[in-house]
């Protein structure tokens, strides 16, 4: 990294800790044998895949038959919602989904997928102005031929977290199948299966100082869900493909240290995004904090400026050295209203001038304060450009 870049967008992807480097390297060159292969190399490779299942299992709190690796946090999401709504189709006729408005695009828009062509019907849980979902909504929502309910863990946007273990305690009351997206979650919170009660889980690997391109899917013993990826037989006949096997250790490693060190990295990031927050509130005018102040991951601050295009922000702060990024994750372009943001009930000259400032291990106090000495500026100048709301747009966790 240029020494006078500092990045503060942790909650699009992390750098691979070097501890999960060394655990992945002998898989490139020394154990690289096909796990579905009979012979020793592969033999090998499969000892090392299932060493990993186990160790992801232990990380999460589930059986080890109850985790399948797939190549991202998105693919497990696809996998869960169209796997279930399928499944639940075709055996009990069931074709409501209930998500809330504030999902991750791998739910929102495979929801939409799966309404516009393949016939389910999709319903909205209702938020608050802090994003999160309350469980008497989701306990009156839920009617005969509800076939899922997906809400998000902790939202990648404001960093909202949701009350999970109540959501799934009433799911599991009326036997609906519950999928959350973990992926910003996992990074940060002590991840349980059974404390709180979910069917699906998707995670990334990415977001924990893991390699991109692996991710892994909880999926409950006794969840009915239909394969959506044909091939071979592997993981269990749910996801076909050879496994990744350097990935996938690498995968496990990072969630093994990730969930090790949950509260030890916890301690050490939630003053310097308290700092963070405080200072930005104080000193830029006409700024607002999005997300629940306290129920919000460690590591996240994200604000709403009046009257501010946040695409030309991003670029003003990455000229001036810090990398960022807006609710709309726009880097092409224009930005549009933030979704989330209006489904919180903020106005388009506030959800256009979103900004999401994420930390992580190699944040300094020094960052934060160099940081403050340049935001209200850039705000200002921003304010200074005029708001479009037209261009193509590129979106990112």
């Amino acid at each position: 990294m240029e020494p006078n870049r500092i990045y503060l967008d942790y909650a699009a992807s992390t750098p691979v800790d070097e501890r999960v480097l060394k655990a992945m390297l002998p898989f490139f060159t020394e154990i690289y044998g096909n796990p579905s292969s009979t012979h020793f190399y592969g033999q090998q490779a499969e000892i090392a895949l299932e060493n990993s299942r186990q160790i992801v299992a232990q990380s999460l709190h589930s059986r080890i038959e109850e985790i399948v690796f797939t190549s991202c946090g998105t693919e497990s999401d696809n996998l869960a919602l169209r796997g279930v709504a399928f499944a639940q189709r075709r055996k009990k006729g069931s074709l409501r989904l209930l998500i809330s408005p504030v999902e991750h695009h791998a739910v929102l828009h495979t929801a939409h997928d799966l309404e516009r062509n393949y016939g389910f019907i999709l319903e909205f849980l209702q938020v608050d102005e802090f994003g999160q979902v309350d469980p008497a909504e989701v306990e009156s929502a839920i009617r005969t031929g509800t076939a899922l309910v997906s809400v998000i863990y902790a939202n990648n946007e404001i960093g909202t977290i949701n009350p999970v273990a109540q959501i799934g305690s009433i799911c599991r009351q009326k036997s609906v199948p519950f999928h959350t997206d973990a992926v910003q979650a996992a990074a940060h919170l002590p991840m349980n299966v059974e404390r709180d009660q979910v069917d699906l889980m998707a995670i990334g690997a990415h977001k924990f100082y893991g390699p991109k391109g692996i991710g892994a899917l909880y999926i409950r013993r006794g969840t009915d869900l239909d394969s959506t990826q044909t091939g071979g037989q592997q993981e269990a006949g749910l996801r076909a493909g050879t496994e990744n096997i350097p990935y996938i250790v690498g995968l496990a490693e990072a969630l093994r240290l990730a969930q090790q060190e949950v509260i030890e990295r916890s301690s050490r990031l939630i003053p310097l995004r308290d700092r963070l927050i405080q200072g930005v509130l104080q000193m830029v005018p006409r700024a607002r904090l999005t997300g629940h102040p306290s129920q919000r991951l460690p590591n996240h601050a994200s604000f709403a400026f009046e009257g501010v295009d946040g695409n030309q922000l991003l670029i003003l702060l990455d000229m001036a050295g810090f990398a960022c990024s807006s609710g709309s994750a726009c880097k092409v372009g224009t930005p549009q209203s933030s979704e989330i943001l209006m489904a919180i009930g903020l106005s388009r000259a506030w959800s256009m001038g979103s900004l999401r400032v994420t930390l992580g291990k190699g944040t300094t106090p020094d960052q934060i304060d160099r940081f403050l000495q340049v935001l209200p500026g850039l705000v200002e100048k921003a304010r200074t450009i005029p708001i479009r709301n037209t261009g193509e747009l590129k979106y990112v966790r």
